[in-house]
């Protein structure tokens, strides 16, 4: 079998979806600017910098999603994927995924953002498998926490191969394997695959590739 992976943000994307969601609940005054702004520009400065408590931030993240209905989210998750996330997919990007999906025989996207934000995106980019942190739900609404182990650092790990079993897929039977991730966070599921691909990297995934002998490419425009 042969497995390709991706992350998302700043990967797929030239931008955080996590980050301008948040942005774009402040740019309509569903939250509060001078509360929310200045805790969602830290959140993801300490992502960068690798400091993230991820507990910590699905609360930020998350207890939004539980104080509107699903119908009103995915209202406003219409219009933010229109006016934020569609100009920051670039058509290198939408060609890699288009190759992966004609030479693989299975392939995701695994992101820590929570799925909500993300399974929009990942049809956009017509890829079927999303492995991402999951929002508890009840009734079909949010319930502002989260839903078993977060998809972040070794989590990412742990819920890779959750999803291969209920597959009925043992990692033994991954032949090769390709993860593209952008950040210092993904080392975990880097070094576990066969092909680890830098995108974009931060200084710290840079350097780490270099001296490990890793492909690093660009996906921008």
């Amino acid at each position: 079998m042969r497995l390709v992976l991706f992350d998302l943000d700043n990967t797929l994307l030239s931008g955080d979806s996590d980050f301008e969601w948040a942005q774009f609940l402040i740019e309509r005054g569903v939250l509060d600017r001078e509360v929310y702004e200045a805790r969602n520009q830290a959140f993801y400065d300490q992502y960068k910098a690798g400091t993230l408590d991820i507990h910590e931030f699905l609360d930020f993240q998350l207890k939004p999603l539980s104080r509107h209905t699903r119908t009103q989210l995915d209202s406003w998750h219409g219009q933010f994927m229109r006016e934020k996330i569609l100009p920051i997919i670039n058509q290198k990007a939408r060609d890699l995924v288009d190759r992966s999906l004609r030479e693989a025989d299975l392939v995701a996207i695994i992101t820590a953002t929570n799925s909500f934000v993300t399974m929009p995106i990942a049809r956009a980019f017509g890829v079927e498998h999303l492995i991402a942190t999951e929002p508890e739900q009840n009734g079909g609404e949010f319930t502002g926490k989260v839903d078993g182990t977060p998809c972040f650092r070794e989590g990412k790990i742990t819920r890779l191969e959750a999803w291969l079993k209920q597959r009925g897929v043992d990692w033994g039977g991954v032949k090769e394997s390709w993860f593209y991730s952008d950040s210092l966070n993904d080392l975990p599921l880097l070094e576990r695959v066969s092909n680890p691909v830098a995108v974009d990297p931060d200084p710290t995934l840079k350097a780490h590739a270099e001296n490990s002998g890793w492909p690093i490419i660009s996906l921008r425009n």
